[in-house]
């Protein structure tokens, strides 16, 4: 079946009442879109700016019919408060599971490293396959933040020829734990203070075979390792990919306390013009610069402990 999109772009005051309309024809339900804004460095984007409502009609022998009700409905609406004509697109049908799908691919990181949709098979035998399935939490590989750390994460491993354990403080998907892992780290606790990221974390440590007591996994941060909540306090290779901002905070916390002694810490999630005062709290804890990486805008360093 094809469809045709009902679009309407409106102040987000008559948003609710243009979706209810369009609800009402729609069998599928009603999407909104606005776009967003970053106020400041910390900012995970603030809605700005008017709401378009959109709804799909099934394009049947009812397709006049329903169309005509529609406008009717909008007409009635309009009398309390104009609004804009609706614009109408023609939408051919997919399978749009498959469609979203095929926007991931199989991504080269570093030397050895290969980032693998979890629905897909790992086909270059020369690298280790990293299966992931974008979820909610941040860490799919296709940013630059998580591309540096996976990058530095593979130098670690290149360097040592043992890494007892990982700490990834702010884990996400799971991404860089999992990578310590498949290089060679023992054991990699992962913490987040977000339950939805500890949940797709687990998921992706299933899709790698990894579990409990390998790979533990639990909400918290900083201040909860440090008080022994979980079954490690402190580890050779800590991994924080977190806003710069943050990262400020962490330290002031005791991140830096996390690291053993000539242990390394890497830290990603910085954009350029931050860069210095990363590494200056670094320096500030007890930890010198070793390597500095970047992509775009983004940077990733390598602090020594």
């Amino acid at each position: 079946m094809n469809w045709l999109e009902v679009s309407l772009t409106v102040p987000g005051e008559l948003a609710e009442a243009v979706a209810e309309v369009l609800g009402r024809f729609a069998p599928n339900g009603v999407m909104t879109e606005q776009a967003v804004e970053f106020l400041d460095d910390e900012d995970e984007g603030t809605p700005t700016g008017d709401i378009a409502v959109k709804a799909y009609l099934p394009m049947d022998e009812h397709l006049e019919e329903t169309r005509r009700k529609l406008e009717e409905a909008l007409f009635y609406l309009g009398l309390i408060q104009p609004l804009p004509a609706p614009n109408y697109t023609a939408i051919g049908d997919q399978n749009w599971m498959e469609a979203w799908k095929s926007r991931y691919q199989p991504l080269p990181i570093g030397k050895r490293l290969m980032i693998v949709p979890a629905w897909l098979e790992l086909t270059d035998p020369e690298r280790i396959g990293i299966k992931i399935d974008p979820g909610m939490a941040f860490g799919t590989g296709a940013h630059p933040s998580t591309q540096l750390c996976l990058e530095l994460v593979e130098a670690v491993f290149a360097q040592r020829s043992e890494v007892s354990a990982v700490i990834d403080i702010g884990c996400g998907s799971g991404i860089l734990s999992i990578a310590a892992l498949k290089l060679g780290a023992a054991f990699a606790l992962g913490v987040d203070i977000d339950e939805a990221a500890i949940a797709n974390s687990r998921e992706n440590a299933q899709h790698n075979g990894l579990s409990d007591p390998v790979f533990q996994l639990g909400v918290g941060s900083v201040e909860d390792v440090r008080a022994a909540k979980f079954s490690i306090t402190r580890a050779p290779l800590v991994l924080a990919n977190i806003l710069a901002p943050v990262l400020i905070r962490l330290f002031d916390v005791g991140l830096a306390e996390l690291v053993e002694p000539e242990g390394a810490l890497i830290l990603a999630g910085i954009l350029e013009h931050q860069a210095q005062e990363i590494v200056q709290a670094a320096q500030a804890h007890g930890l010198r610069l070793s390597e500095r990486r970047q992509i775009n805008d983004w940077v990733a360093l390598l602090c020594q402990k």
